[in-house]
């Protein structure tokens, strides 16, 4: 059914105005989505459809629910509406009604607020004249509780509906509701109606709330919400990293919330998320009004908004992150055996190290035996490439987790080894041998780069090592295991001509440079099979640079297996037959194989 397209014609009917004999087409349809949004993936297509998962709880909680009727009018974000008339209303209301009229040649409410402002309306009129759920609820309040009932409501109602249950008292509804915002958060402009319908304010205070369950609830949903740019920049603003600091110092803290608190302090001290907001220009489904909104950038019609203001960012918090106690406590963290913590650890420790002024806190933590406790996490010499059953003793994903950790660490290794204070208190050669190990082992390809850099810095600040097995020059192990391995890579996956030339060149002139074992890691990454290909379709230079390759490969003759199993001989053949301009070339390398 779901192949067939049955989601969204069930969501046309709940979403469009229904007459009255049709309110059974309504009700079933909605019994229908809430049976397939049981479905994990179903549930997104669903979201996907416009309708958000909002917890049945009953009415009861409902009752605790005071919105403030005779406080100067604001948005539901928090933005506060500008006062513009001092004096009172001439029809009586004037607390009530101020800021509802609005000058429109000053004005400019964007579409996601005036959604906003509706959906919360509603919502607290559904509430306080007692019509909430009243449809939807016909078990007791135990019975809705112990199951985890929900209903499906317009994203507009849906999304004002979960944030009014945050405000409520009842910690089961509270939780839920957390729950279902971090579930329902898959786009960007979900995330953007969850901000201006001011669910970031409500979850960053409910870190503070006594109950672990909630505090979880909540976390995982500014996690999520995180993932948009724009609400992260809000998120921080807000004031959350204070309370993610208080509760990193927690050493009771489980493991899970350990990971979504990381995860989220890490999104909001990206170095890289301000670049990304410059560059980053919204998604293609014409959702870029409420995109600049959330950045604050002004209207493009010119018009200044005057009506209101954003409030003010709070204090930056991040200097909380740079004190001695949660600087000794993330560094301690690089040790838990979670290579995800890790991974996510190091990230936020990138930010510490940007800061001189704490060099000497992070030295003092001890952050080389963190260091040193990634790169020991694994049993090294068992991923080793030369180690046949390693596949079978260490599973793909965790190779993957591994690779992720260890680029994360080396990342952070390279940025400490610009200052001075770090470098005099390292055991240099001790890092040198491990990352070496590394740089030989079986993690993915792509994690190896930062592993490939901080060696080759390393080398350059302190000079070649010779210790135990590792007797050559970086530069040289940094060729053999990263950059052949990369090179090959691009000429197996390169889209474009040009790009697989580049590649199949640069080989070559490693090769030409008669590099020890150079030769053998081409041939035991596959890359004969990869040249004999690329010689029956490549342009005439990757051509002439593969032959070159190829005639220095079949100088072994171990490799003419290898040769006449991917078809060298008939494709040589070919050239030569045709004539082609590396007609000799193919000759010279014709006679080195068996025939």
């Amino acid at each position: 059914m779901v192949e067939a397209g049955v989601i969204p014609k069930l969501a046309n009917f709940l979403k469009s105005a229904v007459e009255e004999e049709s309110k059974v087409i309504r009700k079933e349809a909605r019994n229908a989505l809430v049976e397939l949004s049981k479905n994990e993936y179903y549930r997104i297509l669903v979201i996907e459809e416009g309708l958000v998962p909002v917890p049945l709880i009953g009415i009861a909680p409902y009752r605790s629910l005071t919105p403030s009727l005779h406080s100067w009018p604001s948005l539901p974000d928090g933005s506060k509406i500008q006062r513009t008339s001092k004096g009172p209303s001439r029809f009586g209301a004037s607390e009530l009604l101020l800021g509802l009229n609005i000058d429109d040649k000053n004005a400019n409410l964007e579409e996601a607020k005036m959604n906003a402002i509706i959906g919360r309306s509603k919502q607290q009129f559904l509430a306080r004249s007692g019509a909430i759920e009243v449809e939807d609820t016909k078990l007791p309040q135990s019975e809705l509780s112990k199951n985890k009932q929900f209903t499906l409501l317009p994203w507009m109602d849906g999304v004002a509906r979960l944030v009014l249950i945050l405000e409520l008292e009842d910690e089961v509804s509270i939780c839920r509701a957390a729950e279902s915002i971090a579930c329902a958060s898959i786009n960007e402009h979900l995330r953007n109606s969850f901000k201006e319908a001011g669910a970031v304010k409500n979850l960053i205070q409910l870190l503070d709330h006594n109950s672990d369950a909630i505090i979880f609830a909540a976390v995982g949903a500014l996690e999520r919400l995180s993932i948009s740019n724009a609400v992260c920049q809000t998120i921080e603003a807000e004031g959350v990293i204070a309370p993610l600091t208080k509760m990193l110092k927690n050493l009771e803290m489980s493991e899970g919330m350990m990971e979504k608190t990381l995860n989220l302090l890490a999104r909001i001290l990206d170095p890289n998320r301000k670049m990304k907001s410059k560059f980053y220009g919204g998604p293609v489904n014409g959702f870029k009004k409420e995109l600049d909104a959330a950045r604050g950038d002004d209207d493009p019609t010119g018009s200044t908004r005057k009506v209101y203001e954003m409030p003010k960012s709070k204090q930056n918090t991040r200097q909380d992150v740079l004190a001695f106690d949660v600087v000794a406590r993330l560094v301690d963290m690089l040790k838990h055996p979670s290579l995800e913590i890790q991974r996510k650890v190091a990230s936020i420790l990138e930010f510490v190290a940007t800061s001189d002024s704490v060099i000497d806190k992070t030295i003092s933590a001890d952050i080389e035996s963190g260091l040193l406790a990634i790169f020991q996490q694994v049993e090294l010499n068992e991923l080793e490439s030369d180690v046949e059953s390693q596949l079978t003793e260490i599973l793909a994903i965790q190779v993957e987790e591994v690779g992720l950790a260890v680029s994360a660490a080396s990342r952070l290794l390279t940025k400490l080894l610009d200052l001075e204070q770090f470098r005099c208190t390292i055991n240099s050669a001790h890092f040198t041998k491990l990352l070496h190990k590394i740089l030989k082992s079986n993690i993915p390809l792509q994690y190896k780069d930062w592993v490939a850099a901080c060696l080759v810095k390393i080398d350059s600040l302190y000079g070649p090592f010779s210790i135990l097995e590792f007797e050559n020059p970086i530069n040289m192990e940094v060729t053999l295991y990263e950059k052949i391995p990369r090179l090959i890579e691009q000429i197996r996956s390169a889209f474009s001509l040009e790009a697989q030339e580049a590649a199949v060149v640069e080989l070559n002139r490693i090769i030409s440079e008669g590099m020890v074992d150079a030769t053998r890691t081409v041939a035991s990454e596959g890359g004969i099979f990869l040249l004999v290909k690329l010689i029956e379709g490549g342009s005439e230079k990757a051509v002439e640079a593969a032959l070159s390759i190829l005639y220095n490969l079949s100088m072994d003759s171990e490799n003419h297996a290898a040769f006449i199993a991917a078809g060298a001989v008939p494709a040589l053949r070919k050239i030569i037959m045709s004539e082609r301009s590396q007609w000799k070339r193919a000759l010279r390398l014709l006679r080195n194989l068996p025939t």
